[in-house]
């Protein structure tokens, strides 16, 4: 072990728990980064094993002390808490619990895990300034950069779970990932495999009852409005695979302060009550500075390639509850084990994202089984290409409330890129600047949103209300065209 640097220093939580200290200067170019309004951006951050805090505006999750592959580190995760300092934002603090003193391999890599989450490379500090400057309405919202995973395996299987489902179960889905990595890296304290049951929602959420708790009266009037949740798009007359991606409900969008619980299963106060609603916010999560991270229990981290190449298909669609997508998840684990596919070369490939090098990662990203468009969209956008902006039933809701287009599966494509087209190349951020606005007039500021409610948002509950006089309540939300000047 190295000897500890200025910038660090080993400190003990209110259990005695050791955590080591380490400081992250922002560079220059940094200078209105906000950790806040960088995390909650985007729906990956409400993807376990992520966990926003909103009490102490934290970001919490389990790390890697290597990105090798074959390295035996990388097996080996320490849970992170991540602050900005109030009274020094031109830091970042990384406590580190569980060790008293990190190598400078071990630390290195956790502080580019840091920096890839939360977009922190020049190049991404040119893209936030030179989009800034053609849309200025994202200056003053402080938006530019996207929040995503530490790693790229974790990004491209987190956006092959977005794929034709409601976010609900999305989410569901992700976590029981997470439950399951805890459970290969702990064999002797997990149930045993005969009892591993499902904790993810059945495929028709929309029929189970659902409770919700501490939310606001503008949320809870809309949940209770919504009937049903929106049921996942029926493919059963469409014969190609990349076409589901076209339908996949994207509500990976800036939440707030609502408090939800969909089932028993994410309930822990397991309420009779039906629909209990409160003005205020009162987190119920354990999580505050000091205290023991969130997820002590039985959530590790997002597993691995290795972990997952070794599962059982069927075990893995049962346990995790991923469908089609089992198969799908486990073949792309075991052609990046074995080398077919090749992450670290995807990533240098895209260190500078231009168009030339677009092409190129687009083919080979097609070439995945399971794939498709909306799917390779969404993986390139986490990569830093931003031109081009993924397309799904969610967009065609977007157009139609903000945009008052009518458009079709077939036409929204092109209907977005004669929208977005002026603000090149950088359309996909003033398309999800104007999606993340839309989400906080209708739901609500994510960031202080309590994990418990995530569920909640859903197509069903965006519906239109309707005035006494039958026109929308909101048709368009105000749309600054800053292209210009």
């Amino acid at each position: 072990m190295e000897t500890q640097k200025k910038d660090e220093e080993t400190t003990l939580d209110g259990g005695g728990r050791l955590i080591t200290v380490v400081e992250l200067p922002l560079e220059v170019g940094s200078g209105a980064f906000n950790l806040e309004k960088t995390v909650c951006s985007h729906g990956l951050f409400m993807m376990a094993p992520n966990y926003w805090d909103p009490q102490s505006k934290t970001l919490q999750r389990p790390l890697r002390l290597s990105l090798d592959f074959d390295h035996p580190d990388y097996q080996t995760s320490l849970t992170v808490r991540i602050s900005q300092p109030f009274d020094s934002p031109q830091t970042l603090n990384i406590q580190v619990f569980g060790t008293d003193s990190l190598s400078h391999q071990h630390r290195h890599c956790l502080l580019d895990q840091v920096r890839r989450m939360l977009r922190l490379s020049e190049e991404d500090d040119r893209n936030v300034k030179e989009f800034q400057e053609i849309y200025g309405e994202a200056k003053e919202k402080e938006f530019g950069r996207v929040f995503r995973s530490p790693a790229l395996f974790e990004d491209m299987v987190k956006c092959i779970l977005l794929c034709n489902c409601q976010w609900s179960r999305t989410l569901s889905m992700s976590r029981a990932l997470c439950e399951l990595q805890w459970e290969l890296q702990n064999p002797i304290s997990a149930p045993k495999v005969d009892h591993f049951i499902p904790k993810t929602p059945a495929r028709k959420e929309s029929k189970r009852k659902h409770r919700v708790m501490n939310c606001p009266t503008n949320l809870t009037n809309r949940f209770l409005e919504a009937k049903t949740l929106q049921e996942e798009v029926s493919i059963s007359n469409r014969n190609d695979d990349d076409a589901k991606d076209c339908f996949q409900v994207q509500l990976a969008g800036d939440l707030s302060p609502e408090f939800v619980k969909l089932d028993k299963s994410c309930d822990p106060c397991q309420r009779t009550t039906e629909v209990v609603t409160t003005m205020s916010c009162s987190p119920s999560s354990q999580s505050s500075e000091g205290s023991e991270p969130y997820y002590q229990s039985r959530i590790g981290n997002f597993p691995s390639p290795k972990e997952l190449a070794s599962v059982d298909e069927t075990f893995l669609a049962k346990r995790c509850n991923l469908g089609y997508r089992a198969s799908r998840v486990l073949k792309f684990a075991q052609d990046v084990v074995e080398g077919k596919i090749r992450l670290k070369e995807l990533e240098e490939a895209c260190r500078i994202p231009c168009v030339s090098n677009y092409d190129k990662i687009l083919d080979q990203l097609k070439a995945i089984n399971g794939f498709g468009p909306f799917t390779c969209a969404n993986v390139l956008m986490c990569m830093g290409f931003y031109h081009i902006i993924p397309t799904d039933t969610e967009t065609i809701r977007h157009l139609k409330q903000v945009h008052a287009k009518n458009s079709t599966i077939k036409t929204v494509q092109k209907e977005v890129e004669e929208i977005y087209g002026k603000y090149a190349p950088f359309q996909f951020l003033a398309y999800w600047s104007e999606v993340w606005q839309f989400y906080e007039e209708w739901f609500g500021k994510s960031s202080e949103m309590d994990p418990s409610c995530y569920k909640l948002i859903t197509a069903a509950n965006m519906k239109q209300k309707q005035k006494k006089n039958g026109a929308n309540k909101r048709t368009k939300t105000s749309v600054t065209d800053s292209s210009a000047g």
